[in-house]
This record gives structure tokens, sequence and C-alpha cells, in this order.
């Protein structure tokens, strides 16, 4: 056989690009909770949801103009589906938040990195490779010490429960795109996504009896910026999951805290020996997935 065919006959070299974008898509969400939590000074959470979803879905509005009379069942369907679960994993964790300290959530949040490739298992039938279990493993751990246990109070009431659910509807959004993504394009199905988001938020909000938000030039400033990082956000995790499982865009995602810590320290808060050796596991769980996703490409 000639050097040629040989060639040829390899498997092509799968492209990193998707998994450059969701690395990207974490550094933006680290960088959106001081946007949170500025704008919350004028806003309930359901209300600055409902904002910051709407101007979202206005902006893939104009992303997927040329596209959007396209629209399929099946992307609305798909659409439908995993907005609905995305406004109950922000609903869970704010509604959980009332009840516990934010230090707890984040631990019991953590726990959606594990619950990935097991729902992925138990309702898709996709085995995830050992590798992407180590990833998950030494991820979850990090997010664990990044978390600061210490102290933690273990007793569960309906807190702790709320915010198990929430981490059981994160890590079912992101089977859930993981599954759809590869049969939908993704400006369409974003536009759906951000506006069942925004109009489930809307309904919330009056059902919780939460005043309206107040029209401040601080909080319009906010809503612009993050509803355009969210429907960017959106595109590309729609973008992107077409080809990288959902097991590994999670170890990625688990970056997200590392993002969000460094961006807490140049604004001039104080890292622990904890938390720098959560981020430190976070960063090498990402190189295994990696890895292992490099020799399952060229096996």
């Amino acid at each position: 056989m000639s050097a040629t065919t040989c060639l040829d006959a390899l498997p092509p070299r799968r492209s990193l690009l998707p998994d450059a974008a969701l690395i990207v898509i974490t550094m933006i969400w680290g960088g959106t909770f001081l946007g949170v939590q500025t704008a919350l000074q004028w806003a309930g959470p359901y209300g600055f949801v409902a904002l910051r979803f709407g101007a979202g879905a206005l902006v893939a509005m104009v992303l997927a103009r040329r596209t959007l009379s396209g629209l399929t069942r099946a992307e609305l369907r798909a659409g439908v589906v995993v907005g609905s679960v995305l406004f109950f994993s922000y609903s869970l964790q704010t509604l959980g938040l009332a009840h516990i300290a934010s230090s707890k959530s984040a631990f019991l949040t953590a726990l959606y990195v594990p619950l990935v490739p097991l729902f992925s298992w138990l309702l898709f039938r996709h085995r995830p490779a050992l590798a992407a279990w180590g990833g998950v493993l030494i991820a979850f751990v990090g997010l664990l010490l990044l978390s600061d246990p210490r102290g933690l109070d273990f007793h569960f009431g309906i807190g702790e429960w709320l915010t198990i659910a929430a981490a059981a509807a994160i890590a079912l959004e992101i089977c859930l795109v993981g599954r759809y993504a590869g049969h939908c394009e993704p400006r369409r199905v974003t536009v759906v996504q951000l506006a069942v988001v925004s109009l489930l938020a809307t309904v919330a909000m009056g059902a919780s009896g939460e005043p309206l938000p107040q029209p401040t030039p601080g909080l319009i400033g906010c809503v612009l910026a993050l509803g355009l990082s969210t429907a960017a956000i959106q595109v590309a995790m729609n973008w992107a999951q077409k080809t990288v499982p959902a097991t590994r865009a999670t170890i990625i995602f688990a970056m997200e805290p590392v993002w969000a810590g460094l961006v807490g320290w140049l604004a001039g808060e104080t890292l622990t020996v904890l938390a720098i050796s959560g981020a430190a596991l976070i960063v090498a769980s990402v190189l295994i997935s990696q890895l292992g996703g490099r020799d399952a490409a060229a096996a």
C-alpha cells in the first residue's frame, strides 16, 4: 500500500474550533456575574431574566433574519423544550437561594457535572469514553473545592432539594442541546429558546407578585450587554454541540467559575488555596477530556 493510500485511509483530524467556541462561552459566562449582580439592584430575578432573555431573543432574530422563515417544526419543538428546561434551571436555583447560602448553592449545583454523562447514558444511550469519565470526576472535585465546602451544614431542606433539582435541569439542558443540535439551524432554534425563557419568566414575575423592573440607565445597559452575550452564548452552544459530545462540553463548562474567580480576583477579591487548587483541577480535567477526544478520533 502506498504512502498516499495510507494517508487517505486515516480519519480526518477533528476540528478543535467547536471546543474553542465553548471555552469562549465559559469566559463570557464567567464575566457576566458582576453584570447580573448590578442589574438586580433595579429588577427582581424573574423580571431581569425576562428582560435579559427577551433582549437576547431580539438579537438572535437579527442574526437569523435571513433564515428565520425556514423555521421547522422540529426546531420549534426543540426550542420550546430546551427553553423550558433552561427557565426551570434558573428558577429552581433562584428559589433555592432564598433558603440556603450561596456557597451551599454552588456546592450542590456542581452536581450537574456528573449528572450529564449519567443522563446522556440513561436517556440517549450515549456511553461516554473512559477519558471523559475521568475528566468529569476531576472537574467535579475541582468545583467542590472552588465552592469551599468547609463549614457547610449538610442538613437537607426545601432549599437544598430545589438546588439539586436545578442542577438536574442544567444537566438535562446540556444533554438536550447535544441531542437536538445536529438537526437544527443554531440561530433559528436560539430565537425560540430565548423567547420561551423570556415568556415563562414574565408569567412567573406576574404570578409571584414581583414588582416591575425600574427602567434606569444602569438596568438598560446591563440588559443590552447581557442580552447580546446571552444570544451569542446560546447560538455558539447550539452550533458547537453539533460535534462536541455533551459530556466533554460539560467539562469545558465547568471552567465557568474559574473565569468568574479570575474576574473577581482582578476586581480585588482574594483567592484561597482551595479555590486555586479547584481551578487547577478543572483546567486539568479539560486537558484530559481533550486528549481523550483526540485518541478517540485517531482510533
